[in-house]
């Protein structure tokens, strides 16, 4: 880190970024409570060949400690930056990156709003866009979803919150989806796979922000409940069952054996009894029809 810019080196990449392209700096902790997150959004944003990447995002642990002394006397410190810098750090990692980057930038730090808790407690939700999975975290006046594709949207851009469900029962399913509807179509933002536990309370959180939600879940619900209560379909239904009952005994009749009729062979008994079974006879038999069936021949009269 230097005095206007930072440096990010990597085996292939090597990038200088100024302080002034730094938009958004959010500190976010992951909810497996072992690991810190510090989300950059920067403007322009970095190339990486044809792709660009608006977002940086890092991970450091909760509880690695590290002891750094920074290469600025106190005089500077105090004249140009104010006293947002000290001398001496000796601090959890996250926490050292966070305040010098706030001090070098004079950039505001973002973090999950107070309002919202998970279902445990926590501040970010698991959640996904499309294939991939990460952690959806409700920040004072923006959503976040890290780490990719990291995505940042403004309460203030949101038209529709929809609660859905695709593809199963509602009243079984586990989980569910939100859709973030962005006014003036400017498309939709899809978070699956939501654990249904987490409802209640982003429910909660919208209506504190003043956001519109539609809920498809209860709707769902409430057309289910009413099929149910319709004594017309469940009449229909009834008479579906009594027709099949009432043709049960000529389903019987069909299929029953014909107590005169003697077979000979394995093969007549599989015809009888297998719909499946291909017939053995002739073709001349086939269309005729059975010696049975044919009419007697009368007797010659000399």
């Amino acid at each position: 880190m230097y005095e206007n810019s930072f440096r990010l080196r990597g085996k292939t990449y090597d990038y200088k970024i100024q302080y002034d392209h730094i938009k958004k700096f959010m500190v976010l902790p992951k909810p497996d409570e072992l690991h810190f997150m510090i989300c950059i959004g920067l403007d322009p944003p970095l190339r990486q060949g044809q792709t660009r990447y608006p977002f940086l995002v890092m991970q450091f642990k909760k509880d690695e400690e590290v002891t750094i002394d920074l290469n600025m006397m106190e005089e500077v410190m105090e004249e140009k930056y104010g006293g947002k810098l000290v001398q001496h750090y000796e601090q959890p990692l996250h926490e050292v990156v966070t305040q010098v980057f706030r001090g070098l930038a004079g950039k505001k730090i973002n973090q999950p709003a107070k309002d919202f808790l998970s279902h445990h407690s926590q501040y970010g939700i698991k959640c996904s866009i499309k294939a991939s999975e990460g952690f959806l975290y409700c920040l004072e006046k923006a959503f976040m979803f890290v780490p990719k594709p990291a995505t940042y949207i403004t309460y203030e851009q949101i038209s529709v919150i929809t609660f859905s469900r695709v593809g199963g029962a509602t009243s079984a399913s586990r989980t569910f989806d939100i859709a973030v509807g962005l006014k003036n179509g400017a498309g939709e933002t899809q978070f699956s796979n939501i654990n249904r536990e987490e409802q209640k309370n982003l429910e909660d959180f919208f209506k504190i922000k003043g956001l519109r939600v539609k809920n498809e879940m209860d709707e769902d619900n409430t057309a289910h409940i009413a099929l149910l209560d319709n004594p017309d379909m469940q009449s229909s239904d009834e008479e579906v069952v009594a027709a099949r009952a009432d043709r049960g005994s000529a389903d019987e009749d069909d299929e029953s054996v014909d107590e005169d009729f003697k077979t000979d062979t394995e093969s007549d008994v599989a015809e009888e009894y297998d719909s499946a079974h291909e017939s053995s006879g002739t073709d001349s038999e086939e269309e005729g029809g059975s010696d049975a069936e044919r009419p007697a021949k009368k007797a010659k009269t000399s």
